[in-house]
Order: C-alpha cells, then structure tokens, then sequence
C-alpha cells in the first residue's frame, strides 16, 4: 500500500493516497467496530464522500472499520477542500485487525490518562512548598 493508515500511542491517521489524510486523535474515538458496507454507488469511487457527518473513503467500493467521534474532525483534501466528520468509515486490508489494534490502543491510553489523574490527586493541591 502506498499510503497505509497508521495508529500511534496519540492517534490514527487515515489517508486514501495523496487525496485525503485525517488526522483522528484517540481521546476523540468514542467506538470502533468492523462493519463491511458497500456505499451507495455515487460515493463508491476513490473519491472520498462526506453527507451529514459521515465520511466514506471507500476502496473496491467498500468501507470495513466504522470510527464513531466524540466531536468531529475536519480533514483537508488534496485541492484544499475541507471535509468534517463525526463518523469516519474506512478500508482496511486486514479489518478486524485494525479494529483490534485501535481497540487496544484506546485502552491503553485510557489507562496511561487514568495513571496521569491519579498523580494529579496525589499532587500538592497547589499549596506552595518551601524551598
């Protein structure tokens, strides 16, 4: 794949070639699910689609990860065209796979945020401290 989709410790990211590349944070991913759909015939194309807050980037004419969004994210095309979305619905080689690994990834800085919180209840209260 010339331009593969890529989840790191702080988000995915989701392209379909050089036409579109979202940028999803992993604090803003309320669920992901594998979800094989097969969009209508006007946006199965190459060309991604955004109607009411969904954005399809459909490949073969199919989409398998469904990302459902906390709030939106706006994404850029290749012309300068803006597209925002609540829900993301993609194309993975390997689906349930991908799936699997945002799945793990979303727990596992969930964890690192709830670590961070408990140091936070740890902390001083901002009472000064003498020097």
């Amino acid at each position: 794949m010339t331009r593969p989709h890529v989840l790191g410790p702080e988000g995915l990211r989701v392209r379909q070639g050089a036409a579109l590349d979202v940028w999803i944070p992993l604090k803003r991913i309320a669920s992901v699910r594998y979800d094989l759909r097969f969009p209508k015939a006007e946006a199965a194309g190459r060309q991604a689609q955004e109607r009411d807050g969904v954005l399809e980037m459909a490949v073969a004419a199919q989409t398998c990860v469904t990302v459902e969004l906390i709030e939106p994210v706006t994404a850029v095309k290749l012309l300068g065209q803006r597209v925002t979305a609540r829900t993301v619905r993609f194309h993975a080689d390997e689906g349930r796979a991908a799936v699997a690994a945002i799945k793990a990834a979303l727990e596992e800085a969930r964890a690192r945020q709830g670590e961070e919180d408990k140091e936070e209840d740890k902390g001083d209260k901002g009472l000064a401290m003498p020097v």
